[in-house]
């Protein structure tokens, strides 16, 4: 078994097909697999599932997956304790649904770089399933994620909730319906908008408010970011979590505004998913507990705002409520 096996197999399980892990790691893809194929006749066990549409860790290599990092970590104290630069970084790979980018990842990431300095970190973009899937597999180290009540997480990962929120309308700021406290349903019903694609939890919510009956206009697309930019863009209407608006700077600019849901009392919980695992890397460590603490600060910025608004604009926004981890 030679270190450089085992690197081979992370590199597959992170960057998702042999193409891209050999373009990663700067050697020719036969051979990468033959090196993989080797350690898996070595160890007599399946490592990779190959299919035409990329190779993904196995089952096995599923169970075997903490020792080999295990390995590779050590490997890495080893070359810097013997003063080596070329000590293997693997960049944080983080899932999220466009949630909170503003108010919560983005203050996170600023903590890590502070902390860590040099050190690559790479956010995806994708829906619930995707995420949990590359959560499992290995390709992805952390995940955030919205759900409603009563939604569940897959049991191999673990969930710590962040923050509680509510459900809001997202519209421009010179939008008439800014002058209500509240706008109703039959007041974003009468409007074009933008919803999220099947496999968000916003488009579960919106088809659950408008019971079936959607508005005239629609357009679908992947996330609060990409909904946030079209409804900017004068497209429509949108039904995001306050947590994934507050703070964002298109409200701060005034060319987005928010109003609560009259009526309804929907919460959306926004979950951070990680891996079982007995040791986690310091950065992934650190970066959880980035998110954490930001959580905190969010809620202490929501109370601080209420105790200084006036009772219209303290309306213009939902409030979160930010949950212990467990």
């Amino acid at each position: 078994m030679r270190i450089e096996q085992l690197e081979y197999l992370a590199a597959v399980t992170e960057h998702g097909s042999l193409r891209r892990a050999s373009e990663a790691m700067h050697i020719s893809q036969p051979a990468l697999s033959e090196a993989v194929t080797k350690l898996e006749k070595e160890l007599g066990a399946t490592l990779l599932d190959r299919r035409r549409t990329g190779s993904r860790i196995s089952r096995q290599g599923l169970d075997l997956q903490q020792f080999m990092i295990e390995v590779l970590e050590a490997v890495d104290r080893l070359r810097q304790a013997a003063g080596q630069q070329s000590v293997r970084r693997r960049d944080l790979r983080i899932g999220t649904v466009n949630a909170a980018s503003s108010s919560l990842l983005a203050p996170a990431l600023r903590d890590l770089h502070a902390r860590h300095g040099s050190g690559g970190v790479e956010v995806v973009n994708g829906r619930q399933a995707d995420i949990q899937q590359g959560l499992a597999e290995g390709s992805l180290d952390l995940g955030l994620v919205n759900v409603l009540p009563g939604d569940e997480v897959a049991p191999s990962l673990v969930a710590d909730r962040l923050i509680e929120g509510t459900p809001v309308a997202c519209l421009p700021g010179d939008h008439p319906l800014t002058g209500k406290e509240q706008v109703t349903v039959d007041d974003l019903r009468a409007e074009p908008h933008v919803l999220m694609r099947p496999g968000f939890v916003m488009h579960r919510y919106a088809h659950r408010v408008f019971a079936g009956t959607l508005p005239g206009t629609t357009y679908a697309t992947d996330g609060a970011e990409m909904g946030k930019s079209m409804v900017a863009a004068g497209l429509g209407i949108s039904i995001l979590p306050d947590f994934s608006i507050t703070g964002d700077p298109l409200v701060r600019a005034g060319i987005l505004a928010t109003r609560p849901i009259q009526t309804d009392q929907t919460t959306v919980t926004l979950l951070m998913l990680r891996r079982r695992a007995e040791r986690v890397p310091e950065p992934l460590r650190d970066l959880q507990t980035a998110l954490v603490r930001q959580a905190r600060a969010y809620l202490a910025s929501l109370e601080v705002e209420a105790a200084v608004v006036t009772p219209i604009s303290a309306a213009a926004g939902g409030r979160g409520r930010t949950l212990s981890a467990q």
